[in-house]
């Protein structure tokens, strides 16, 4: 309620209002004031000459939780180690003990771990209490509507044996609360009726404290012994309700992504080459976030039939063998998936991914950039273009975008719900003025088309080296003349290497790492790191530098659509004329004897 406002908790509580410069007590001993050494171990008092061990031994009486309600200024709650709960409605000028064993189902002298005070309503109050000193593991976790004077238990369906540690409420949700339990993570959408476990990564440790960074709607839990751990962006979980999580399936509202290049200070992604030089805690995924929930694990027929099995081996029925036409289609299935789809405002696709389908949550992460448009294919001489890191597409342009949930299933694709609205927004604007979206989305796109046809020339070439030495295995083990073959088939090998040399540059030059005149692909290099690296759009060099590479690439095409489509068709007629060992491209022999 107020910036330089401070409480402090000892046996007493202390207030300060000068931002800890000085302090007042605003109470009197809180605790039970007890001497130790006159409680009780293993069912007696000891003498004072037994074998103490005082290091092993708690003290008691000492305030463990402390909390002033957001709502009503001055309504306070302290609670305590030795069993009690103290309440003041005047900011300490007077305070009303709560035994906590008069809390149903809590034993006398329960450890008080942590008290919230509700963030809506002034007369709610939460308490987390804990007896495993005494053997008992059992999650103690209450709430009170009238300050403390009665209490019912919001423990629900907590598993037993998971004593409670924290408890915290959402700020937007009142019945949304998170529970720090000695095996994990909960969360109630209910108020504490049923409860749900945080999978994910999560260990199952003791997650001590709690805390809410409310403008990201990050949960953050700090654990023993681990460090801590961030769920980010828990908003879904406000429409986590009981009927959503049992349809089928339920996507959940997207929150708007911030577009920005991300930086590499290392030199490459995390921790690039630096290994475990220092630590480096990941960052949350870049761009869009996509959250959705699975009712049931999407299973093939396969997995269908085993499970209809299973219940039959249980009851030791017989299993027989399934008809073979049904093994086979059960072969041929692809394995089920799950599909999100974007679209830009104008409805276009932008992006598909592919998410888990096994039950629970699942978050998939697009990172605002469409899909490659570079040519693909399986081969050593292409595997680097295959590399992900380098075959990323160009970053969308900010706007308004939707995601579709579906299922690809039985080779088709069926929609589950209706598609989620989301804005991808700059993070800030450019100190420059440069291209306008729409004008740099053109020239990207004029340029991811520039590239598909490139990269499908390279691997083309790539390809067609690979054929021609085929086609030279096949000609020595071939019974006719094989002089004209040789001749024309090397000719072909010297213009392949022409074409090479346009597209790549001279391989002997270039792989000692002397400089070479500019290429097609060097120019398209050059366009693509500098758009790559920056939301600035292109400029009037990358402009110059695509008209150039189109320029050049239009002969180079052609004179490669001859090569492959015209004169290696032709040449591979007259081999199967000739009765020549038969290589992949040629049309398959009819298998008729002369």
């Amino acid at each position: 309620h107020s910036p330089t406002r401070l409480f402090y908790a000892s046996q007493r509580v202390w207030r300060s209002d000068d931002r800890g410069d000085s302090w007042s007590p605003v109470s009197p001993d809180l605790t039970r004031d007890q001497d130790r050494w006159h409680l009780p171990l293993m069912g007696r008092v000891w003498s004072y000459d037994s074998p103490w061990d005082v290091d092993a031994m708690s003290k008691f009486n000492t305030i463990t939780s402390l909390a002033e309600s957001p709502v009503a200024e001055g309504l306070l709650y302290a609670g305590t180690d030795d069993g009690l709960i103290q309440v003041s409605e005047d900011g300490g000028g007077s305070w009303r003990a709560v035994e906590v064993g008069s809390l149903p189902g809590v034993p006398d002298g329960g450890f008080v771990n942590d008290l919230k005070a509700d963030l809506f309503d002034a007369d709610t109050v939460y308490v987390a209490l804990d007896d495993h000193k005494s053997g008992n593991f059992r999650p103690f976790l209450l709430k009170s509507i009238n300050r403390g004077r009665s209490w019912s238990s919001i423990a629900g369906d907590l598993p037993d044996r998971h004593l409670v540690w924290r408890i915290v409420q959402d700020h937007i949700k009142p019945d949304l609360l998170f529970a720090g339990t000695e095996f994990g993570l909960f969360f109630t959408t209910d108020g504490g009726d049923h409860w749900n476990k945080l999978g994910g990564n999560v260990p199952t440790i003791p997650f001590r404290d709690l805390a809410i960074q409310r403008r990201e709607n990050d949960l953050v839990g700090a654990t023993f012994g681990r460090g801590f751990f961030i769920l980010d962006d828990y908003s879904c979980l406000r429409e986590a309700t009981k009927d959503a999580l049992t349809q089928e399936a339920r996507l959940f509202s997207v929150r708007d992504a911030w577009s920005y290049i991300p930086r590499s200070p290392l030199g490459g992604r995390g921790v690039a080459n630096q290994g475990a030089g220092h630590f480096i805690a990941p960052n949350p995924p870049f761009g869009a976030v996509f959250t959705y929930h699975l009712s049931e694990k999407l299973t093939s027929r396969e997995e269908d039939r085993r499970k209809a099995e299973k219940e039959l081996e249980k009851s030791g029925d017989d299993t027989p063998r399934p008809d073979w036409d049904l093994v086979e289609m059960e072969r041929r299935e692809e394995k089920p998936s799950v599909v999100l789809t974007v679209r830009n405002q104008a409805g276009k696709l932008v992006r598909r991914l592919e998410g888990p389908s096994g039950k629970g949550f699942h978050r998939v992460a697009w990172d605002l950039r469409y899909p490659s448009t570079v040519a693909r294919a399986k081969s050593p001489e292409t595997k680097a273009d295959d590399d992900p890191r380098r075959n990323i597409g160009w970053l969308a342009q900010p706007g308004s975008y939707t995601v579709t949930l579906s299922k690809k299933h039985q080779n088709t694709i069926i929609d589950l719900g209706e598609p989620r609205s989301f804005e991808v927004r700059p993070l800030r604007k450019g100190v420059l003025e440069g291209s306008t979206p729409a004008e740099a989305e053109m020239f990207l796109n004029q340029v991811a088309q520039f590239e598909r046809s490139v990269s499908a020339a390279g691997l083309a070439i790539s390809k067609g080296f690979e054929h021609l030495d085929l086609i030279q295995g096949a000609l020595a083990r071939s019974t006719a003349e094989p002089r004209d073959f040789d001749i024309e088939l090397g000719a072909l090998k010297t213009r392949l290497y022409r074409l090479d040399q346009a597209l790549r540059g001279n391989r002997s030059r270039s792989g000692t790492g002397e400089a070479i005149p500019h290429t097609i692909l060097r120019r398209l290099e050059v366009i693509k790191t500098g758009n790559r690296f920056s939301t600035y759009g292109p400029t009037a060099t990358h402009r110059r530098s695509l008209e150039i590479a189109q320029a050049e690439f239009a002969p180079l095409i052609e004179e490669l659509h001859q090569l492959l489509e015209i004169d290696l068709a032709a040449l591979e007629t007259r081999m199967e004329d000739a009765g020549i060992p038969w290589t992949p491209g040629r049309p398959l022999p009819e298998g008729k004897q002369d």
